[in-house]
Formats: structure tokens, sequence, C-alpha cells
């Protein structure tokens, strides 16, 4: 639509308005140099349901709430300090990947594997350890199994276009009552999951110590927060949700997509218009106006997949990114931001978890590469990169069967 419309235009959804950016100075403006105007984020009938009303970082509007729990999440989970500290814990559980494959190598050399399942208990207990030192014994482990099947509901039912015409049309939201219903019952049998499961363990244990109890995991941290008065025992299990849904199931679509092509994060953004942008009072945007209360949302994948930015974007050439200068580059943050490529957005609705999700994405496709070849089962010429889209996602339709052989034919070591 960006090459009939041109490089911002707005539609008009029933009662709501939806701008769309396909520019890289037009992002600039929207996610930096204007990011105030446009920090806020819009909700929806159902992720008022999954947000508690704004009640986690992700989703809330800009503002104090937003401040206060992005710095608390920030400390235990998204600086360099936390990256030393757990770097050795996520290379054992990637170890642990590849002595299964190893451990099962008559069957993955020749049959081959859905890995997405492996590498979901991977990033589960990378995630897990981090937030409640707590550890899956195996994809078997009924845990895992509850913790997975939960945020796989959540996920189909946000990301669903099923209830949209309740939003556009608020008239009809009557007929979305069962659809509701069936998201609050979810998403009160998943915090309380959360809660029974890991939370409540991390408080006991805390109590039971006193002062002497040291921090030793991110809940720990949040649960003081909030015995400080920071924040409510609520923001405490919304963290958690954010945690599980943002930290976690996207950073398994990229690695799907990386082990399926390689160059994932410019073909294949996991948030292909980022998560969307709101602007609380009327702005203006590239000479327009733009309503207050508008949708916004960045065409990052166009942006990284434009032949006018890029040269022959659809070609794997990894070098493109040291020789290729498209003149889109602005000093954020201390350093350069080249706005034809925002994986994971940029400025003050950034995503943070870029400095979990870029390391832990290097080492695991770097682990494996560098122990196995990596095949189509028999049959397919190439793994099916299929696409399956939500409201924000966009991932791997069918998760893909890979044959790993071993290089050198013979098995290698962790």
């Amino acid at each position: 639509m960006s090459q009939t419309y041109g490089s911002i235009f707005l539609l008009k959804l029933g009662s709501k308005n939806l701008a769309v950016v396909s520019d890289p100075e037009l992002a600039n403006q929207v996610l930096h140099t204007q990011g105030v105007e446009f920090g806020s984020r819009p909700r929806n009938v159902v992720f008022d349901i999954f947000t508690g009303n704004g009640q986690d970082m992700v989703f809330t509007i800009y503002g104090d709430h937003w401040r206060k729990m992005r710095r608390i999440m920030t400390l235990p989970f998204f600086t360099n300090k936390v990256v030393h500290q757990y770097s050795g814990m996520w290379g054992e559980e990637i170890d642990l990947v590849v002595r299964d494959l190893n451990n099962n190598i008559e069957k993955v050399s020749k049959e081959g594997i859905v890995i997405r399942r492996r590498l979901q208990l991977m990033l589960y207990n990378i995630m897990y350890r981090m937030m409640f030192d707590a550890k899956f014994e195996s994809q078997e482990d009924p845990l895992f199994i509850e913790a997975t099947r939960f945020n796989s509901e959540r996920s189909q039912l946000a990301q669903s276009f099923e209830y949209n015409y309740g939003d556009f049309i608020p008239l009809l939201r009557p007929f979305l009552r069962g659809y509701l219903n069936k998201c609050r019952d979810l998403q009160s049998r998943r915090l309380a999951f959360f809660n029974n499961y890991y939370v409540e363990k991390r408080r006991k244990m805390m109590a039971e110590n006193g002062e002497k109890h040291q921090i030793s995991c991110a809940m720990d941290h949040i649960i003081d927060a909030q015995k400080k008065g920071e924040i409510t025992e609520e923001n405490v299990l919304y963290i958690v949700e954010n945690i599980n849904v943002a930290a976690i199931e996207t950073t398994l679509w990229s690695m799907e997509w990386a082990i399926a092509e390689v160059e994932t994060l410019r073909l294949h953004t996991p948030i292909p218009l980022l998560v969307p942008h709101m602007n609380l009072e009327e702005a203006k945007l590239g000479g327009y106006t733009i309503p207050k209360e508008t949708k916004v949302v960045v065409n990052a994948w166009w942006l990284a997949n434009n032949p006018k930015w890029w040269k022959n974007p659809s070609e794997f050439r990894p070098e493109r990114f040291l020789e290729e200068d498209g003149g889109t580059q602005a000093v954020v943050g201390g350093g350069n931001v080249d706005f034809r490529f925002l994986p994971f957005g940029v400025g003050r609705r950034s995503c943070p978890g870029i400095i979990l999700a870029l390391p832990i994405l290097g080492l695991v496709i770097g682990k494996l590469v560098s122990n196995f070849e990596m095949h189509a089962p028999q049959g397919p010429e190439k793994i099916d990169v299929g696409e399956r889209g939500g409201q924000f996602s966009l991932h791997i339709a069918n998760h893909s069967t890979v044959v790993f052989k071993p290089i050198g034919g013979s098995i290698v070591k962790a």
C-alpha cells in the first residue's frame, strides 16, 4: 500500500484511525525526535484483559507508570552486567541442546527433528533461571507443558483478527462477550499459575531468610521493589506476563527464521510493524496532521526490504551491512542507528530485550552451525518458510523439521 499511497497514509477503520509510516526519516520522527508525542500505546478490548488495563510495561501509556516499570525491569534483566552474569548459564543451556542432538544422532541425522520444541525448552530455561532461579527438567515436565500451553493460548487469542470489529465499531462489542469471557478465564488461570508456582515460592523464600536473604534472581529484585511500595502485587505478575510473551516467544520466532534462512532479523522481522505507537494529542508528522489517539505503526519490514534502500533485498548477502549506506542514520542514545533496519524499534519505547536477544540468538546459531550441517529432510529441497501472521507477529507457519548432520561425520562434543 505504501507504493500506492506514499510513505505515510491514514486509514479510517470504523471509529479508529491508523497511520502507517514506511519511510526511514518518518520512522526517525515517530520513534526518536517526536518520541514523546508518539510514545503511548493503543490498547484494545482484548489487550486490556491481558495487561490488566495497562498495568504492564509493554502496552501501558507513556508516563510515570511506564518509566517506573521500565526502570524496575531493566536492572535485573536488561543491562550489560546481567549479560555478563548469565552468559555462562546461557552457554550451559545451549550446550545441552547440542548434547541432546548428539545423543539422538541416528534419528536427527536421517529423519530430522522439529528443533523448535527443543529450542523452546532452552529459552524457557534461560529466562526462568534468570527470573525465578527455576528450571524445567524436560519437554515432558508438567510445569513446562502448562506454561507453554498458557502462553500459546494467550498469543492465539490476543493476536487473532476475530475480535477487531468490536474495536472498530463499539456498537458491536456485545457480540464479543463470549470471546472476552474466554480471554478473562485464560488470563485468570494463567496469572494464578505464575503466582502459585513461581512468584509465591520466591516470596516464601525471602520471608524465611529475612534480612539474610540475598537477591539471586530477577523476581527477588521485583518483589523487593513491591515491598518498598514502588509497584503493586498485580504489577509484579504483569512483569512476568511481559517476559513470557515479549522475551521468550519473539526470540523463538527469530531462531526458527535464522535456522531456515540465516539472515533473519531483516528478511523476517518478528514484529513487522513493530508494537504500535499512539499520540495522546493531535500531532504533526511529515507535514500532516495526525488526529489524537491515532494508532501509528512503523512498517519495519518494508524499511528493511525496500529496493530503494537495499541492493537486491531478497538475497542473502550479510556484507550489505558493511557496504551499503542508506544515508538514514541518526544519533540515538550515544550511538548511530540506521532507520532502515529496526527489528527492535528504537527510542523510548524500543524493545529493551535487544541486549539479551541478540547475544542469545548469535550463540545458539553459532553453536549449531559450528557443530552440524543443517538440511531439509529428504523430499523437500529446502525448509518450508511459509508465513503466518497475527496482529503483530510474523512467524513460520509450519514448524520446520531439520536434519542435523555432525560436521566431519563424527559426533562432536558440546
